[in-house]
């Protein structure tokens, strides 16, 4: 937990803030209908930014060796998240493809998207995101490569300022083999861009 978590205004400060913004945005904090705004926005604050609370690098702290000689990539696809950027406060929607190739060890697979939540789920801008889930990865795993793969829509872009709506960011972080190795790095994608399984 950080220093600036551990200072944070009260409950009350906070409920007073949006007060104080719903009064510059014109409106009144006390009419009926905004009463109960503040508190719903704290608890709302408190779901959306509840990666400050996580340590990502204790998520993948449990690993698994008996993995019966498997060596080779491990990808979990299309994981949906949100996240909030940063300079407008404005949400992020998007979906990320997280591999792996394992050096001996393996995590649970909940943990990569657990990972991905401990970040998004903090004030962010794309690119870091992208780069903070593969470096801890590769730093706690220590596997032979990490692949992360963001495509996203940001609402500070479709909701104000340009207003460009059907616009997606795409981001990547490939360390290890999966940068150095060609034939690994479209082994990847191949598998990233195939039909996906739906049971019947």
């Amino acid at each position: 937990m950080t220093s600036s978590f551990q200072n944070r205004p009260t409950r009350a400060e906070a409920e007073e803030a949006v007060r104080t913004l719903l009064r510059w945005a014109g409106d009144d904090p006390h009419r009926e209908g905004l009463q109960e705004t503040p508190s719903r926005v704290v608890r709302a604050y408190t779901d959306f930014f509840s990666g400050y609370t996580h340590n990502p690098d204790s998520l993948l702290s449990r690993t698994f060796s008996e993995v019966d000689g498997y060596h080779d990539i491990v990808l979990l696809r299309d994981i949906r998240f949100e996240s909030h950027c940063e300079h407008h406060l404005a949400p992020i929607i998007g979906r990320a493809h997280i591999a792996y190739l394992p050096h001996q060890r393996v995590v649970g697979i909940s943990k990569l998207a657990r990972v991905l939540d401990a970040y998004a789920r903090r004030l962010q801008i794309q690119e870091r995101l992208t780069a903070q889930i593969a470096n801890t990865i590769n730093a706690v795993l220590k596997p032979h490569g990490v692949a992360v793969i963001i495509e996203a829509t940001h609402q500070c872009m479709t909701t104000r300022g340009v207003h460009k709506h059907n616009v997606s960011m795409v981001t990547r972080s490939l360390l290890g083999v999966f940068e150095t190795n060609t034939d690994k790095r479209q082994e990847l994608m191949t598998l990233i861009n195939r039909p996906s399984f739906t049971e019947s």
